[in-house]
């Protein structure tokens, strides 16, 4: 079951420095010659606007996808390039915490059908990065449980945005002192603030973010649900595409 696991209450699942040196005489030409160099111009990131249907009414969000997981990156970008998603619900949905789709198997689900197994023959190896964490709006990629996915590999097509709550600094010092997983004050700053799921960080690749519309994944969290948390309305995707 490509589900997330639970802590207490709520749910756990728990630079390289590259020196260079120069000789002297290079120093010394380095002195004498000033050359201007040429600033690399930084990767323009990908977006994807998302087209849901919630209690029959059409709502939009746009998610930006980080160049800095490439693989999550470019997997996401050919399964909506395919129309993957279309038609596939977000299957799990959990207020104050995220919603969860891309499940091929609930397109066109039966009702109470249990949902969550389904996904390409492939996974897509962890690209964990301190920069990238799960505050509110965050995409990221559902997987198995380490007891069976020890590498912590993402599933190769189901998705969640974190919804989140807020969390205190002594909060993240609990969680620090129970995982080893320490955050920098920027980013203490946004769970006290704007909230997300601090304890997933670290088990779980976050690869994009919500840009527009964030108002929709409160609307999708705030939806009724059936036990297993499957919402009690389908709520649907209904086209997946790349801006350009």
């Amino acid at each position: 079951m490509k589900k997330l696991q639970h802590l207490s209450t709520f749910i756990l699942l728990t630079i390289l420095i590259s020196a260079c040196s120069v000789s002297e005489k290079n120093q010394q030409t380095a002195k004498n010659e000033t050359k201007p160099v040429q600033q690399e111009k930084p990767k323009e990131m990908t977006k994807v606007k998302f087209e849901v249907s919630i209690n029959d009414k059409i709502d939009t969000f746009v998610v930006e996808l980080y160049n800095e997981t490439p693989l999550h990156r470019d997997n996401f970008i050919k399964l909506v390039n395919e129309k993957y998603y279309e038609g596939v619900l977000f299957h799990r949905v959990i207020k104050n915490f995220m919603i969860q789709g891309g499940d091929p198997d609930s397109k066109n689900a039966k009702p109470n059908q249990q949902l969550g197994n389904g996904g390409p023959n492939y996974t897509i190896p962890a690209e964990f990065n301190p920069s990238l964490f799960h505050k509110k709006g965050a995409l990221a990629a559902a997987r198995t449980g380490d007891n069976i996915n020890p590498q912590k590999a993402s599933s190769g097509s189901q998705f969640y945005i974190v919804h989140g709550k807020t969390f205190s600094a002594q909060d993240l010092m609990a969680f620090s002192q129970r995982t080893g997983h320490y955050w920098t004050p920027e980013q203490t700053s946004t769970y006290e603030t704007i909230g997300g799921a601090p304890h997933l960080d670290g088990n779980y690749t976050v690869f994009g973010e919500v840009i527009s519309g964030l108002e929709i994944i409160d609307l999708i969290a705030n939806q009724p649900t059936n036990p297993g948390d499957r919402p009690k309305k389908d709520i649907k995707i209904i086209s997946a595409t790349i801006m350009k």
